[in-house]
């Protein structure tokens, strides 16, 4: 897989590479900025020539003018403009006007990214109530007689009749007046008679019945045909089942009042954003109906499952509902406060390139020259990114045109230089003769004296000529001079080669 990527650079490189010297070759035809970049032009004022660097980003140099093995010029290197060495991707300035660069500073900021959502308004379950005898009866009269109409907490609902309730009551009644006139008897008889009383008023507790009637009840009043059941809460009628003359039986739903002062809002969060969302966040809601306003509530619960079919997490947020505008099912849009509020190093988001494995900035050096950073990001905002690593507050990005640098200038040997720099070649020279030419391994034999540059005695050796063409004219056993390079450990690499008298 990576070997596979790294053809792909390199064939791209190849690529930029060939465009770049089609552009050199047409320098005249386009302008003075096209002619700034050519490898043949005059050094800057001021500055010193130190060599020529390989335009494919092979780590060869030569002291004088020359081409590659793709017919390509090598590019001058002056004085001031080799600092980093390969790290770096250099552009002519006129061409960067072209290209349209902008630069960004990297600057401390508070990087709060708000995670977005719709949702849609709910009962606030807590607030629900159901209204369901726990005996069997009539439903004798209806005081509350429509769905949606609001109810207050005691508010008389409907009359019941049942026998159970009116024996219930009767026989509190008969304990109730046993225990009166047993007040003169053994203890043990009073007793006996509380016992039986005290269970009657429980089963009619039991029941629901008011402590008004109760206190009817105890205070002698006579057992009443039919119950009053009484809202247990203050809301709205939700669901209303009863109807004046049904028959009910124990446990049935009648009534469903729901309190509406507050509301649940229940949002979807995406996977990816669900890490950053905590209960007790600010949450702020919108609704269609109400366009100019804004509804301020918190997370209150964040649901342990996550939906499959979508690959969102549902959130629960808690709102206040005064006046009863937010009504259920409408929908929401949520907008939840994430971040810290610490200040950390950003950058715009448009200065990462992301490889899928590497993510890296264009760091401005100077004029023309940019600097590849791979760089660790942290969290996201809308428009800038957190970077843990690899820049510092200060350091001017290229936030536009970065990728259009990546593909002018051989990205690829840049960043391959980062993580493992490589120092400008240094070229020897020697003299010897040519033993053998071997074209199809693409290599020669040669035996040469002494080099004193680096301390090899006279030996006869292969080398790799850089061009094909250094060669091409040369028979075997003819004195030559030649200059080489070590291009990688180990591989000895001829870049200049000429025939000499003996």
């Amino acid at each position: 897989m990576k070997t596979s990527y790294l053809a792909a650079l390199a064939g791209a490189v190849a690529i930029a590479g060939g465009i770049g010297y089609w552009a050199g070759g047409h320098s005249q035809k386009v302008g003075a900025g096209e002619t700034a970049i050519a490898p043949t032009t005059a050094a800057p004022s001021g500055k010193k020539l130190l060599y020529y660097r390989n335009p494919m980003g092979l780590p060869d140099t030569s002291p004088t003018p020359k081409k590659d093995s793709m017919g390509m010029d090598y590019i001058p290197v002056y004085a001031g403009e080799d600092e980093g060495g390969g790290s770096e991707v250099r552009i002519g300035t006129a061409k960067v006007q072209k290209l349209g660069v902008r630069v960004e500073a990297a600057s401390l900021r508070e990087l709060s990214r708000p995670i977005r959502a719709t949702g849609r308004i709910e009962i606030d379950e807590r607030r629900l109530h159901n209204v369901a005898p726990k005996f069997e009866g009539w439903v004798e009269q209806l005081h509350v007689n429509a769905t949606g109409q609001p109810v207050a907490k005691g508010q008389p609902l409907f009359e019941a009749y049942s026998p159970e309730l009116v024996s219930a009551q009767r026989e509190y009644q008969i304990a109730a007046q046993g225990l009166a006139a047993l007040k003169d008897a053994p203890a043990e008889a009073q007793a006996s008679m509380r016992r039986l009383a005290e269970a009657s008023l429980a089963r009619l507790r039991n029941w629901d019945i008011s402590a008004e009637q109760i206190e009817r009840l105890t205070a002698g009043g006579e057992a009443r045909r039919t119950l009053t059941y009484r809202a247990p809460a203050s809301g709205v009628v939700l669901e209303k089942k009863a109807v004046a003359g049904m028959r009910f039986m124990p446990g049935e739903m009648l009534f469903q009042i729901a309190d509406v002062g507050g509301v649940w809002v229940l949002a979807d969060v995406f996977e990816r954003d669900i890490a950053a969302v905590k209960v007790g966040q600010k949450v702020t809601v919108s609704i269609n109906a109400y366009p100019d306003r804004v509804f301020e509530g918190k997370v209150a619960y964040v649901y342990p499952t996550l939906k499959a079919e979508t690959r969102t997490v549902p959130i629960r947020v808690e709102l206040p509902n005064p006046g009863g505008l937010l009504k259920p099912a409408m929908y929401a849009s949520v907008e939840v406060s994430a971040g810290s509020t610490a200040k950390v190093i950003t950058v715009p988001l448009s200065a990462v390139i992301d490889s899928g494995t590497r993510q890296t900035v264009l760091v401005q050096k100077g004029e023309g020259r940019f600097e590849p950073r791979a760089v660790k990001l942290g969290a996201r905002g809308d428009d800038y990114v957190e970077v843990k690593e690899g820049v510092q507050a200060g350091e001017p990005v290229v936030v536009a045109a970065n990728f259009l640098i990546d593909s002018e200038s051989n990205l690829k040997a840049a960043l391959g230089g980062m993580s493992e720099p490589a120092k400008a070649a240094v070229s020897h020279q020697a003299v010897g003769t040519l033993d053998a030419i071997d074209a199809k391994a693409g290599t020669v034999t040669v035996t040469h004296g002494p080099v004193a540059s680096i301390k090899w005695p006279a030996m006869t050796m292969e080398f790799m000529p850089a061009n094909p063409s250094l060669v091409a004219n040369v028979k075997p056993g003819t004195a030559i001079g030649f200059e080489f390079v070590e291009r990688k450990p180990g591989e000895w690499v001829i870049t200049k080669l000429e025939s000499r008298k003996r």
